[in-house]
């Protein structure tokens, strides 16, 4: 049911709403807030809400730091965990220029150009995200340590699951904000969890996973525990991903399924595989966009590093599903949740309209296990690696103009510039593991 300003205005009052935090992300997906009262909301959602965009990263510079917030009514909600009375409620905005045009540097914006892309060519794009995340004990003054809380594995359940508490308060307030809660279990690492909710439009779930983090991590605090979303905060375990269930619908039937096909998928769904697979390299530096994402895109932790589909095993890049109808949709395995939701998505489905513009055909399904492979092995089959590094994905990234367009050159700019940044930062960081290695040794 779509929100009006009137429907907004009404369940505010009628929850006893007192504070209304506006939100939107930075272009790295950081939640921001400018907090206002139930007497500003009226104004609010006539989008006459000024805040200082120079303090925000990548947004502007000081000379043209005015921007204008426009809520999106449909994102209106009540936070469950606030009191009755005074409640706090929030809503999503799009950042807008003085003169009423839509912000360049505003990653909500930047995904609605895309799928106004996609609508031209007649399609609506789906997503069903399954975010991964751990639960570390906090040390005496509060700051989050790398300790687990159990030491549980997938599918555990209490006494071993010590989270379980955490995760139920999790689901059962996500559930009172509007989420259709599909799975929720303990994950293949001790301390990991993951929380899956229904497929919906891609605008939408872009909302819902920005604010799932924050949730997530708020309610993490009220049980003594820090919730991190870091895509590997532990050497030699499991990282935590961020797979992204995918589809295209065409006049409300799945554009991806075709019954007479051997695999029931459609030309379509193929040129969406190729698509994405052509630009993999590319635009893993938006779906993986931290030092720290490369630590987890390696072999042997159930991590997809290797650019291959398959419609049965789980080692390549891409996964189909076995459900078809309209539930046959393509599953892209590589994102971790540290991305920026609007803008991983934008870029996936970028690549996915280029495959479809472009009639791309994808290389065969590649139905073997390629952790087992041999080099050898992999280079006969056409297989290659994603990236390895941040650098190595910036320096891809920067080589594929599809992608840089679904970006737009602000963003792109500012996101290239403060990731080399990041990436030089790091490169001359003397870590823990040199002290381990070499200070006894020279």
């Amino acid at each position: 049911m779509m929100m009006t300003k009137e429907d907004v205005l009404r369940e505010a009052h009628d929850k006893g709403v007192k504070f209304i935090r506006l939100q939107f992300t930075d272009i790295f997906g950081i939640l921001k807030n400018v907090a206002i009262t139930i007497e500003q909301l009226e104004k609010a959602l006539d989008g006459e809400m000024m805040f200082d965009g120079s303090s925000i990263e990548g947004f502007a510079r000081i000379e043209e730091s005015d921007m204008y917030l426009r809520p999106d009514p449909n994102t209106f909600v009540v936070f469950p965990w606030r009191p009755k009375e005074g409640g706090v409620a929030r809503l999503i905005c799009d950042v807008y220029n003085p003169d009423g045009t839509p912000f360049v540097g505003c990653p909500r914006n930047a995904l609605k150009r895309v799928l106004k892309e996609a609508s031209e060519m007649g399609y609506a794009m789906n997503v069903g995200p399954e975010l991964e995340f751990f639960l570390f004990h906090t040390d005496a003054e509060g700051r989050p340590t790398t300790t687990t809380h159990d030491k549980a594995g997938y599918f555990d359940l209490t006494p071993i699951d010590l989270g379980e508490n955490a995760r139920r308060d999790m689901v059962l307030t996500l559930e009172q904000m509007g989420y259709e809660i599909e799975a929720s279990h303990h994950e293949v690492a001790p301390g990991q969890h993951e929380i899956d909710f229904k497929y919906s439009d891609a605008l939408d779930i872009a909302d819902k996973m920005a604010t799932f983090r924050f949730v997530v991590r708020t309610i993490a605090q009220h049980h003594g525990l820090h919730a991190t979303f870091m895509p590997k905060p532990i050497f030699g375990i499991n990282g935590s991903g961020m797979h992204s269930n995918q589809s295209l619908f065409q006049n409300g039937k799945n554009a991806f399924y075709d019954p007479n096909d051997p695999m029931e998928l459609s030309e379509i769904a193929y040129n969406y595989i190729a698509g994405l697979m052509k630009y993999a390299h590319s635009l893993t530096a938006i779906t993986n966009p931290t030092v720290n994402s490369y630590k987890r895109l390696v072999p042997g932790y159930e991590a997809p590093c290797y650019v291959a589909w398959s419609g049965r095993n789980r080692s390549p890049l891409i996964r189909i599903p076995a459900k078809r109808g309209s539930s046959t949709r393509i599953e892209l395995r590589s994102p971790d949740p540290s991305c920026n939701p609007y803008l991983a998505l934008a870029v996936q489905l970028k690549a996915g309209l280029e495959g479809i513009k472009n009639k791309l055909t994808p290389p065969p399904a590649v139905d073997l296990n390629i952790y087992s492979m041999t080099r050898e092995e992999r280079e006969n089959l056409g297989i290659v690696s994603l990236p390895g590094s941040l650098k190595e994905a910036l320096d891809e990234l920067s080589k594929a103009p599809a992608i840089r367009e679904a970006l737009g050159n602000h963003i792109y700019n500012r996101f290239i510039e403060a990731k080399t940044e990041e990436w030089e930062s790091f490169q001359v960081t003397v870590t823990q593991w040199e002290l381990d290695q070499y200070l006894h040794m020279y």
